[in-house]
């Protein structure tokens, strides 16, 4: 019972963001920004979802934010903290109700099979980054069960060195109260995304770790290396005993560092 509670307070809550983003066109960004904000916040209460946050984003511009993605709640988590475009793959944009969501909010949706839309893609960041706007990429192009890390397209950060920006590493993990990893929350393999919101809601609760890692500096420096460097230090939050590991090996946030 608690379950279909959950999903059909989920169901009123996606109407409302869908009559919301209907009037977006006709708000300032600053009133779009506290909408988003509020109603992601709002998202992850009825999912029981509870984030915890630990650091903060930079106050730096432009800033470009980086980081694993393990699920389609990765949105909503950062956008619970900072309002922020994103850069997800075309696939996002097919799925119900969230596709266009996202679309309304300002995601850009990139076709990763092609170069051309790469580019394309990555124009369109520079003009936002150069405009103040701060966008947030998932580099490693898929999402996993959050137990491993894979390597970073670093394509994607190709706009934060064209206009110089601040890069800022973040690592998200979901856990279930016993602290141990919550792969239900996970939109990992062959998994829909009904499943996920099934999984989620299987849960009592879900709690997620967003750690906001110490900025990283592009000016004067090739792709390749800070995206290695941004996704080493992701590592080394996520799996603290493992620092070095290509593969990411499985390991807990230690208590402390929660």
């Amino acid at each position: 019972m608690r379950r279909w509670l959950r999903i059909a307070h989920l169901a009123l809550h996606f109407a409302r963001g869908l009559f919301t983003a209907a009037f977006f066109p006709f708000l300032g960004a600053a009133r779009r920004n506290r909408e988003i904000q509020r109603w992601s916040s709002v998202l992850l209460e009825v999912l029981a979802v509870r984030l915890h946050v630990h650091g903060a984003p930079t106050d730096a511009r432009p800033l470009m934010l980086v980081g694993n993605h393990v699920t389609w709640l990765d949105i909503f988590s950062i956008d619970s903290v900072l309002p922020v475009r994103f850069v997800a793959k075309s696939e996002v944009r097919r799925w119900p109700l969230v596709g266009w969501l996202s679309e309304r909010v300002g995601t850009l949706f990139i076709d990763q099979s092609k170069a051309r839309d790469t580019l394309r893609v990555n124009m369109l960041v520079t003009e936002s980054l150069r405009a103040g706007e701060v966008f947030a990429v998932f580099p490693e192009g898929r999402t996993t069960d959050g137990s491993r890390l894979l390597d970073f397209h670093a394509s994607l950060l190709a706009p934060a060195l064209e206009v110089d920006a601040v890069l800022q590493p973040f690592a998200i993990r979901y856990e279930r109260t016993d602290g141990s990893l919550c792969t239900e929350a996970a939109f990992d393999g062959d998994r829909s995304l009904w499943q996920t919101v099934m999984g989620i809601t299987s849960q009592r609760e879900v709690h997620v770790h967003v750690r906001f890692l110490p900025p990283l500096v592009a000016s004067g420096r090739r792709r390749r290396e800070i995206a290695n460097e941004a996704r080493e230090a992701i590592s080394r939050s996520l799996y603290p005993r493992a620092p070095s590991s290509r593969s990411g090996t499985p390991a807990g946030l230690p208590a402390a560092a929660r």
